[in-house]
């Protein structure tokens, strides 16, 4: 079983970047994915979630607007969509997945900075 991120990287304030979660090992369809970041000395801090049968999905506030959460069973990946990126939204980013369990990635360091 695997949630592995990728799309992380350094991008200038106003910039864009997508992230992506693969999954692998479990039937990740029937998954309800997250995205949370994290910097250091905080919690982890939940971004956006997307369901599993086209529910709506949910954004926190200090997101909504510029980040877009998306899935494809088909390539058992969920992306975020980062716009309008801020220098606030520098954090370690993860993806989470949970069903009858929980699987956590490993995280991804996205850095908005000029």
């Amino acid at each position: 079983v695997q949630l592995v991120e990728s799309g992380g990287g350094l991008v200038q304030p106003g910039g864009s970047l997508r992230l992506s979660c693969a999954a692998s090992g479990f039937t990740f369809r029937r998954y309800v994915v997250s995205w949370y970041r994290q910097t250091p000395g905080k919690e982890r801090e939940l971004v956006a979630t997307i369901y599993t049968l086209g529910v709506t999905p949910d954004y926190a506030d200090s997101v909504k607007g510029r980040f877009t959460i998306s899935r494809d069973n088909a390539q058992n990946t969920v992306y975020l969509q980062m716009n309008s990126l801020k220098p606030e939204d520098t954090a370690v980013y993860y993806c989470n997945a949970r069903y009858l369990v929980t699987y956590w990635g490993q995280g991804t360091q996205v850095t908005v900075s000029s």
